[in-house]
């Protein structure tokens, strides 16, 4: 009974924190006769633009463009910021910044180690590709079984494409660009390594995977405890009056926590349901047909995510039940 209060007070929490975000559409429209991704640039503040990916799960239909790049123009040359999910993207990116800017970039970030960061770089052999040294080893312990997913889930907008880590490691500092000033922080949970950068001059965060907007978040990396922690991190730096905007990678731009709350919400009512059904002995099955609360149940990726990381995550509270003092 204890259990299923604290499960109950921890949704009913949660939907009183959980705050909607207007997710705009997408100016793109990927074209699978001609694999133009149609990117398209959007300034958000000043020398900083987000190309916005599809608030969607991978599919074929928006050729597995689901994920946020930026760059920002500093008047010391580019930063660019993640790649995207294939040679092409990274190819028509490369053109789009060119449209933009005739700023040099000068160094290509990506923010941890999912294949739509950085399998873009064929495209940007000849910049410094770089992420933290844990994003770049699982990089390149993981790129062939990527590159098979993807080409699996999004044909041949794959075409060419091979899993090319990031070349340089990155340390947390704080940069000095023309006029810009970017702070890059080292936090983790939805990765061993999750890069977030803050420009001090507009006050825009890209806070990566760490937050995730009008979508449900993928966990196959996750450490549920430490994740929390990081978006505490992220709620301080808020707090300072540092951050204007937040850039999830993944859902809509947007001011204020919304997305570090919805993040924080489901991730909480996660963890809550897989200790409270494990606790109670539900099998995976019963599970997974377990109905999601209507906060959640209109985001992306909705119940495929869900699913996901339920399958990967709930035998593990299982074990940890079996294996308590006084388990039968």
């Amino acid at each position: 009974m204890k259990r299923w209060l604290l499960f109950t007070t921890l949704a009913l929490a949660g939907a009183a924190q959980a705050q909607s975000i207007p997710v705009p559409p997408m100016a793109a429209r990927p074209d699978a006769a001609t694999f133009n991704y149609d990117l398209q640039p959007r300034q958000i503040a000043e020398g900083t633009w987000v190309i916005e990916g599809a608030v969607q799960d991978f599919s074929r239909a928006n050729g597995c463009n689901i994920i946020n790049t930026a760059f920002i123009a500093t008047g010391a040359g580019v930063v660019v910021i993640n790649t995207g999910p294939s040679r092409l993207y990274g190819e028509q990116q490369r053109r789009a910044i060119e449209r933009v800017t005739r700023e040099p970039v000068v160094r290509v970030l990506e923010l941890n180690l999912h294949p739509d960061y950085f399998f873009g770089n064929q495209a940007w052999a000849d910049r410094p590709t770089q992420a933290l040294a844990g994003s770049i080893a699982g990089m390149q312990a993981e790129g062939t079984a990527y590159a098979d997913n993807l080409y699996r889930l999004c044909g041949d907008w794959m075409r060419g494409t091979e899993s090319t880590p990031a070349r340089e490691t990155v340390l947390p500092q704080t940069l000095q660009l023309g006029q810009h000033q970017l702070e890059l922080k080292r936090l983790h949970g939805h990765t061993a390594d999750d890069l977030v950068l803050l420009d001090h001059r507009t006050g825009v965060l890209f806070a990566g995977g760490l937050v995730f907007a009008e979508r449900v978040p993928t966990t196959p990396h996750a450490d549920f405890a430490a994740w929390q922690a990081s978006l505490d991190a992220l709620e301080q730096w808020h707090a300072s009056g540092a951050v204007k905007q937040v850039v999830p990678s993944h859902g809509p731009v947007h001011s204020g926590l919304a997305g570090v709350q919805q993040t924080r919400d489901w991730l909480r009512w996660l963890t809550a349901l897989m200790q409270e059904s494990a606790g109670r002995g539900l099998d995976l099955g019963e599970v997974l047909e377990t109905p999601v609360p209507e906060r959640f149940a209109r985001w992306a990726a909705q119940p495929a995510e869900l699913h996901r990381s339920l399958t990967q995550w709930y035998p593990r509270y299982e074990l940890r039940v079996l294996v308590a003092p006084g388990a039968r």
